[in-house]
This record gives C-alpha cells, structure tokens and sequence, in this order.
C-alpha cells in the first residue's frame, strides 16, 4: 500500500491501475534514485579484478549522499594477480564481498542508510553484517539466469535474514538476460 491506500506494482507498468499524483511523484522519484546508484554501483564493480563476477557497492544516506562505496576484491597488500582468482577456492577463502568493503570504509555510522548492489542481492554472510549496521533498505536487480543456480540458495537465506529483521528489499529487472 502507498499514501493513496492503493496497491502499486513497482516496475511494471499496468494502465488498468489508476495512481494518484502524489504517489506517482513519489514512484518516479524512488525509480530514478534507485536507477542512479545502482548504475554508480555498476560502475564501481570495474574496479574489481575478479575476472568471473564483478560486484560493486554504493551506501547513500538518507538525504541521497553517499556514504561509501566498495568492490570485491583480496584484502589490501595481498597479491591479487589475476591467476590467483582462477582458483576458486583460493578466491573464496580470500576475497572481500563489495558491501563489506563498503562497510568497512564507511566512516560513519551506517544506521537508515541505503545499500545499492549490483549485480545481485547479497550473499547471506554479509547479509548479517548489513543488518548489523542499521542500514534500512537493499536495492539490486533481479539475478541474472547464468549466475542464479550458484547462487540462489544464498540469496534466500539473504531473503529470509532481511524480511525478519524488518529491511526493505528492492529487486528489478535490469540485466539483458532473460
């Protein structure tokens, strides 16, 4: 339910469903912040050298700042030679998730900020440290068909830890796979 006491469908577009003008305003407003972080977050992934998936993060607070950004990547001083990511579980033990880098750089607390991910929702071991921030919403696109089988068990768990500690989860469509 929005302002109006109607239900509105984010994302799809439905003339059968008539919207009053203020929550339209608010709609396009919420869309084009969302859209503005989440392509910075896309932006901030090409720093990452992981060759198979590049994550970035953005953290903005609530007056639309950003708070801190962060991409995944080893842990800095460590070789980080691309072979080294070709062995997946060396690059798994090693590598920082793009929203703990986030975290970690923030230098403030985090508490009704937002988090933006790109290319997909968290994984459900950094879903725990984002709740722990006070960070209050989640914005991602929906997981993309070639990366859904790996990771999808964790994403539900991510589902299931944010829905219980009461964070807002937001996930478009964006990706050109289908």
């Amino acid at each position: 339910m929005n302002l109006c006491g109607r239900t509105h469908r984010y994302g799809i577009k439905d003339s059968s469903r008539r919207q009053c003008p203020r929550c339209v305003r608010i709609k396009e407003n919420i869309e084009k912040w969302d859209k503005f972080y989440l392509n910075m977050a896309e932006h901030v992934s090409t720093a990452s050298k992981d060759p198979s998936t590049k994550c970035g993060c953005v953290i903005a607070r609530p007056d639309k700042t950003v708070a801190s950004v962060g991409y995944n990547g080893f842990p800095k001083g460590m070789n980080d030679d691309p072979e080294l990511y070709a062995d997946r579980d060396y690059k798994y033990d090693l590598i920082v998730h793009a929203e703990m880098n986030a975290i970690i750089h923030a230098k403030e607390s985090l508490k009704e900020c937002a988090l933006y991910i790109w290319p997909f929702l968290t994984c459900h071991r950094c879903a725990k440290h984002i709740i722990q921030t006070g960070i209050t919403r989640i914005v991602t696109s929906v997981c993309p068909p070639s990366k859904i089988e790996r990771w999808e068990p964790s994403f539900k768990i991510s589902r299931q830890f944010f829905k219980e500690a009461g964070i807002e989860v937001k996930e478009y469509l964006l990706h050109d796979e289908v």
